[in-house]
């Protein structure tokens, strides 16, 4: 699955929307990349976000639009752009096509009365308009959209932003990263949950869906979940649906590293490996320094650094226990175990690729024959598996790591293997060409394609009056919660232990100082939260970084740990059903009210 990253190093302004990179980061040193654009007086930084965010706080522009109204305002800047000529014709007319068939959804858009439902002014809108047009721009894009009204709209509007203004594959835009992965939802080979009647979008399903794929009465009903590292009774939506429907399941098994919120109500718990007990890979792609049009590969091995102490596993290794258990990897000759414990890299090679020359049904086994095999030898699954995606390597990877010295044939997936394992700071492998990012793309043509049928009436739809009429909220829940807020304190359900939060306030209600003075709400008093899914309690943290209307929760909290529940478990207030059509919830836009308690 492609996606968009934008080349932080070259460009000369950055859009964050919905990203509060300052706390969430996502990117290598998210704090010290921000900081310096911010600070560039070449470089512009804004952010689009409802609230004052640490990253709108060290901004350029912040445009503090209403909540829910995303998409209202990219139409709006989209308008602007086409209506002033802004778009770059020559990148379009090279890169896009259905550019023509998209011109009648903006020609007659009243920007005015829309930036007026954003609450924004146009001059400040236009100014942005015209640098991300004119610039070397980029933007990024995170869960403030992603988790809210129009979420898969907005996704599309951010791309036809940036192809019109030509900064898809190009230096100081958003370079195009990943595979050719696509999964068309009209297929009928395409997997649709049974209840739900969702497809699958790159091989995955939503788990807001899965409360109801268990809790029904069909026969093809889902009846066991696995779980690995996850907590869904905390991370998920609707943590009353998940208890109801995880006491349904016939098998609930859980591999963690903790006794989590899931792991109690499961049938079996397998206990594994942390992270700093596992060897685990990470690989980047970072865009070079230069503007000569360049992407760095960099591959690592995260080593372990503690000893383990226990019979807890890697996951992998647990999952190739239960492989084998299960007859899905086929009897192996003496000859791999023996090349395995052979000490040679090489003798191994050779052995399994002649292995599955000779039995090319096993070829998609390769990860746990090596994990069964090399991984015994070498005392990893992890390290073991991580070899055999080096066995077969395309032409363009081939030629990616010869750029960096490494020789193509077939010693180079070798080499590149030892030179990842001996250099745990991480290792230039390849070097992209940039001019062929945009070949990247898994259509026919290698073209962006604007034009989609099947958003059109939605797009026609934002309308001022349309959306005014659609956001109004009311008596009973006349505030806006935003459920999940990033920041030093929380660290989503991995940090347990509350003695690291010590002395500190970490799970508060953030709401806004005429919001609480109409509520007669004070700072530190205990409130009650309700919403359609449910009620909590929490004590307020009166603060003008939230926004008139809207409060905040962070996520990670309502924790167990030695019996004792810390903090307030946001998702009692989601309600699964709160979603988009694809699943998503829309976390970042819950109709709630505010009581003192």
């Amino acid at each position: 699955m492609l996606e968009l990253v934008p080349d932080y190093n070259n460009t000369e302004m950055l859009m964050a929307v919905g990203w509060n990179g300052m706390m969430s980061h996502q990117i290598p040193q998210a704090r010290r990349v921000l900081t310096r654009i911010s600070k560039d007086p070449d470089k512009l930084l804004v952010v689009i976000d409802p609230r004052r965010s640490e990253t709108a706080k060290i901004a350029d522009i912040h445009l503090a639009l209403r909540p829910g109204t995303d998409a209202l305002l990219l139409k709006s800047m989209i308008a602007i752009i086409l209506k002033e000529g802004m778009h770059n014709q020559e990148y379009i007319d090279n890169h896009v096509n259905g550019f023509n068939e998209i011109l009648d959804w903006f020609a007659e858009f009243d920007v005015n009365a829309a930036l007026k439902v954003c609450d924004l002014e146009y001059d400040q809108v236009f100014r942005v308009c015209r640098e991300f047009a004119k610039r070397h721009s980029c933007l990024r894009d995170d869960l403030g959209i992603l988790m809210n009204r129009h979420s898969a709209l907005v996704s599309y509007l951010l791309v036809v932003l940036l192809a019109i203004c030509g900064r898809i594959g190009v230096p100081g835009g958003d370079y195009l990263v990943g595979g050719k992965m696509y999964s068309d939802p009209n297929d009928p080979k395409t997997w649709r949950t049974a209840v739900t009647n969702i497809p699958a979008i790159a091989g995955m399903f939503p788990p807001n869906v899965m409360p109801e794929e268990i809790a029904n009465d069909r026969p093809d009903r889902l009846r066991a979940a696995f779980v690995l590292g996850a907590n869904p009774l905390r991370s998920y939506a609707d943590t009353t649906a998940y208890e109801e429907a995880f006491g349904r399941l016939d098998l609930l098994v859980v591999s963690e590293i903790a006794m989590s919120e899931t792991a109690a109500l499961a049938h079996y718990v397998l206990p594994c490996r942390s992270a700093y007990e596992s060897w685990s890979p990470a690989d980047a792609i970072i865009p070079s320094k230069t503007k000569e049009g360049f992407l760095d590969v960099i591959s690592r091995l995260r080593r372990p650094v503690v000893e383990v102490e226990g019979e807890q596993k890697e996951p992998g290794e647990i999952f190739t226990l239960l492989a084998d258990a299960m007859g899905l990897i086929p009897a192996l000759p003496d000859s791999l175990y023996q090349a395995a414990g052979s000490g040679s890299l090489r003798t191994y090679r050779d052995a399994l690729t002649g292995y599955v020359m000779k039995h090319p049904e096993n070829m998609k086994r390769a990860p746990f024959i090596a994990a069964k095999t090399l991984g015994n030898a070498i005392g990893s699954a992890h390290l073991a598996s991580y070899f055999t995606g080096f066995l077969q390597r395309s032409p363009a990877k081939q030629e990616e790591a010869a750029r960096v010295g490494f020789d193509a044939g077939p010693d180079q997936g070798q080499a590149l293997y030892q030179a990842i394992i001996e250099r745990p700071e991480g290792v230039l492998v390849g070097i992209q060409d940039i001019r062929k990012n945009i070949g990247r793309l898994a259509t026919k043509d290698g073209r962006i394609r604007l034009h989609t049928a099947e958003v059109e009436d939605w797009i026609k739809e934002i309308s001022p009056g349309e959306e005014e009429k659609r956001l109004k909220l009311d008596a009973e829940f006349p505030l806006i919660l935003m459920a999940g807020r990033h920041m030093d304190m929380n660290s989503n359900t991995a940090m347990r232990d509350p003695a690291w939060n010590e002395g500190r306030r970490p799970c508060n209600l953030a709401i806004n100082p005429s919001d609480a003075e109409t509520l007669g709400i004070v700072d530190k008093q205990m409130v009650r939260v309700i919403t359609e899914a449910g009620e909590e309690k929490i004590g307020a943290e009166v603060t003008a970084d939230a926004r008139k209307g809207q409060v905040i929760i962070p996520q990670g909290f309502g924790l167990v740990y030695d019996g004792v529940t810390y903090g307030t478990n946001v998702n009692r207030l989601t309600k699964n059903t709160n979603r988009d059509f694809v699943g998503t919830p829309m976390h970042r836009y819950v109709p709630c009210r505010v009581e003192a308690a």
